[in-house]
């Protein structure tokens, strides 16, 4: 079976393909490609010569496997590989359903020879005993959904027609999502069909089997009404009033274990407050994205896109995807719709909005919390399909150019931008 090369992912993990002294492990909301990704890399292990038999790849959601429960019988699958001689490559796919993996990943680790590679769909696989046991001896790498980008180039890969015009092409990839899989059905329905039934496989095998959730009913409407309400600064107390206005009275402790029961999951991220003067964190209001806008669109039979949210969900999954840390940005009284913050330590200030052109109140409104920034990182306004504009030096991109052609929020992106190098000179 062909695959579909993930080269962005790729890039990342190669450098740790025969490293035995660290776990890599892929995380991800489920059915975000991550078992394909995992695939693709033996695939390319193979290809540089790998041998077959030195390639243990274990599927535990598959027939065959699914018996396997307890780290003996998990054990029992990898110790015949001890008798192969040089470097064997361990891929576990769904390693959490076995409780007490973290004892035998530790123990082929420090067995060496192993390079191991381990997926699971919940943040539970990096909380407990793997993070207590392995500190400093794993790796993780988080994988979204397709991004706009991958969207158009999966659709070529698999020979499907796209729309010429990149608007309209980034308007499908917003009402169908981004999961993988959805590309194979031809039919909206089957797509949103295809998207509930991930929520649903998310509460049964990913929340249900962990923690208990006593009150179902009302889980699923805190549920919906987070999903239904993404990108909006949200905090406890405004949650809680807006539920108990539709009826549904539900302590505050319960509700804060609820959002991170759903976070926990992957199907929505929290994305906090920082203070742009202090460089420090907030308490109190944060915004919620979701993994996937399919999500939304499955709960909801209404087409029609709200840009704002839609497109600050969109910038801040590709930003995640580039490894950036993301928040909201304050300064005194204004926001910043992001601050992204590279693992070189390197920032970047970004206001996303469906247009700037209605008027110059509106333009003003984008633009003057980036203007307010006085240190020299790179500063981004971000458009569905504007006219580029020339402000103050801050790069103006539409989202169709700077995701679908894989650009980022680098010093070197900004330098490089004709558009800001014209309105510096």
């Amino acid at each position: 079976m062909r695959l579909f090369k993930r080269e962005d992912y790729l890039e990342k993990i190669r450098g740790f393909y025969h490293d035995d002294g660290v776990i890599k492990v892929l995380t991800g909301v489920r059915r975000c490609g991550k078992s394909c990704l995992m695939q693709t890399i033996a695939d390319e292990l193979r290809a540089e010569g790998i041998a077959e038999d030195h390639i243990i790849y274990l599927d535990l959601d598959r027939y065959g496997f699914r018996s396997v429960k307890t780290p003996g019988q998990l054990e029992a699958l990898i110790e015949p590989a001890l008798r192969i001689d040089g470097m064997k490559y361990l891929f576990i796919d769904e390693i959490k359903n076995v409780e007490g993996f973290e004892e035998v990943v530790n123990e082929f680790r420090a067995e060496g020879g192993f390079s191991i590679f381990i997926t699971g769909s919940s943040s539970y696989l990096l909380s407990g005993e793997l993070a207590t046991k392995l500190t400093g001896r794993y790796v993780e790498f988080e994988v979204q959904t397709l991004s706009f980008k991958e969207y158009q180039e999966m659709k070529r890969f698999l020979g499907q027609e796209a729309d010429p015009n990149p608007v309209a092409e980034l308007d499908r990839y917003i009402l169908e999502g981004g999961f993988p899989k959805a590309l194979d059905y031809p039919k909206m329905a089957d797509k949103r069909a295809y998207a509930s039934s991930v929520i649903r496989e998310i509460f049964e095998k990913d929340i249900r089997r962990r923690v208990k959730v006593k009150n179902v009913s009302v889980f699923n409407r805190v549920r919906d009404y987070v999903i239904n309400n993404f990108g909006a600064t949200a905090s406890l107390t405004n949650i809680l009033s807006d539920l108990e206005r539709q009826g549904v009275r539900i302590k505050r402790e319960t509700l804060n274990r609820y959002l991170q029961i759903l976070e926990d999951a992957k199907i929505i991220s929290r994305c906090t407050r920082f203070d742009m003067k202090s460089r420090k964190s907030l308490q109190g209001e944060q915004k919620y994205y979701l993994a996937d806008l399919s999500f939304y669109f499955a709960l909801n039979t209404d087409n029609r896109i709200n840009y704002g949210p839609v497109l600050e969900n969109i910038v801040y999954n590709y930003a995640r995807s580039l490894g950036y840390e993301v928040s909201v940005g304050r300064i005194g009284k204004l926001e910043c719709d992001f601050v992204m913050r590279s693992s070189e330590m390197e920032y970047a200030y970004v206001q996303v909005a469906m247009t700037i052109m209605s008027d110059r109140s509106t333009e003003d409104r984008e633009y003057r919390p980036l203007e307010q920034v006085r240190d020299n990182w790179p500063k981004f306004v971000i458009t569905r399909s504007d006219p580029i504009q020339q402000r103050s030096g801050i790069v103006h991109e539409n989202v169709t150019e700077l995701i679908g052609e894989g650009r980022t929020f680098g010093v070197a992106q900004a330098i490089a931008s004709p558009e800001a190098n014209r309105s510096q000179n």
